[in-house]
């Protein structure tokens, strides 16, 4: 039996998340630790590596959107590849903190161009059925990335940061080019239809025997007109500022303010993996069919009650503690939110509208990591940044309950 086009998508997209999450995502926390002891650079400084990140990657948002609603995304990821192993090289070649930014503005730009976003603007042409299901199998990619953190660590401790970072420009060429060809803007291109279904069915699919009605299309601006808009971008910020700021300054506080060793710290951020990894397998089993909105709110609460735990712990329990609450809440929640913005604003300029929304959501991306460094610089330690971030994430909950669905 053929293999339904999308989920070949899904899969090649889901492979290059694995390679963002284990070489740029998950090893950035490393570079942070050891640049900051080699160079003697501040975590504020370094902190703003990754909110550059973000900011350039809120920029580019709109554009992005315009083009792969108007091109596609297949161009798109593989320039974005290119650029990414250029971005790579050059970061293997810092020895000044100008030259730690420029590196990291070029991964940055690579990264928009070949990472989640145009997978994901593919992926909800592909599917409506299955689209929570699609997104979180190529959400599951960069959940298992983090398996890989403990063996980048290692490599870095041994062979140098810079090193890694050089291998990690070549693997992008070598592997991504390769998996950014499956890519297709829609099932017509090759002559499918929607989830795989037959036409008729792809038409109006079912789901419990129940009927689903034509979905509406907004336009970007009619989008930016309603209230659900505005709550899901917030709401996604709200998350983000936890996930970025443990992305950024997890291995610090549990190598500096825990005694814990970077080898060790891994092994914690392994485990929120595997706990990110089964979050993911579990809204690919349920995401179709519990509420999104009410799904992505408890997860608010875990990311919580997940950072609390690794702020303030006192054994290592608590760290796995963290590492499960956390995991799992990320993992579960992360593809819901393109998901519930295609379901709420259907397809027509999908793509500016997410491209928008990462405006929004750049704010919780820029402002996580900078808190909780400034704060321990200021301090000392993280618990003052970490617990702040953790309570302002909880109170998103409340921003999703209140996102209900466009009339």
């Amino acid at each position: 039996m053929k293999l339904f086009h999308g989920w070949r998508i899904s899969i090649a997209g889901a492979s290059i998340q694995f390679l963002h999450s284990a070489l740029l995502v998950q090893a950035f926390g490393a570079y942070v630790a050891l640049l900051s002891e080699q160079k003697g650079w501040s975590k504020t400084a370094l902190a703003a590596g990754a909110a550059l990140q973000v900011v350039e990657g809120a920029l580019l948002g709109p554009l992005l959107g315009w083009l792969v609603d108007r091109f596609g995304p297949r161009g798109m990821v593989q320039v974005g590849l290119v650029l990414l192993a250029g971005g790579f090289f050059c970061f293997s070649q810092v020895e000044t903190l100008p030259g730690f930014y420029g590196a990291v503005l070029l991964i940055v730009v690579g990264t928009s161009f070949c990472g989640y976003f145009p997978f994901s603007v593919a992926l909800v042409h592909w599917f409506q059925r299955w689209r929570a299901r699609a997104l979180s199998l190529m959400s599951l990619g960069l959940a298992l990335g983090g398996i890989a953190a403990p063996l980048v660590a290692w490599a870095m401790q041994n062979f140098g940061w810079q090193r890694v970072a050089f291998a990690s420009s070549m693997i992008f060429l070598a592997i991504g080019l390769p998996l950014s060809r499956v890519l297709r803007r829609n099932p017509a291109e090759i002559g499918e239809t929607m989830d795989g279904l037959p036409p008729a069915a792809a038409a109006e699919p079912t789901i419990g025997g129940t009927v689903r009605a034509p979905e509406r299309s907004f336009t970007a601006a009619e989008a930016l007109r309603t209230r659900a808009f505005w709550l899901l971008g917030f709401g996604h910020a709200f998350a983000l500022l936890v996930v970025t700021a443990v992305n950024v300054h997890a291995i610090s506080h549990m190598k500096e303010g825990l005694g814990y060793t970077l080898p060790q710290a891994g092994f914690v951020i392994t485990l929120m993996t595997l706990s990110q990894a089964g979050g993911v397998l579990l809204g690919a089993a349920v995401g179709d069919r519990w509420n999104k909105r009410h799904v992505a709110a408890g997860c608010m609460l875990a990311h919580m009650g997940g950072l609390l735990m690794l702020t303030w712990a006192v054994h290592p329990v608590m760290l796995g503690a963290f590492a499960v609450l956390h995991g799992v809440a990320w993992g579960l929640r992360g593809p819901f939110m393109q998901a519930l913005r295609a379901d709420y604003f259907g397809l027509q300029s999908i793509g500016m509208i997410l491209g928008l929304s990462a405006v929004l959501i750049s704010l919780g991306q820029v402002a996580g990591p900078l808190i909780a460094g400034a704060f321990a610089d200021f301090s000392g330690h993280y618990r003052i940044g970490f617990t702040l971030l953790a309570l302002v994430a909880g109170t998103g909950s409340l921003l999703f309950l209140m996102a209900r669905k466009p009339a």
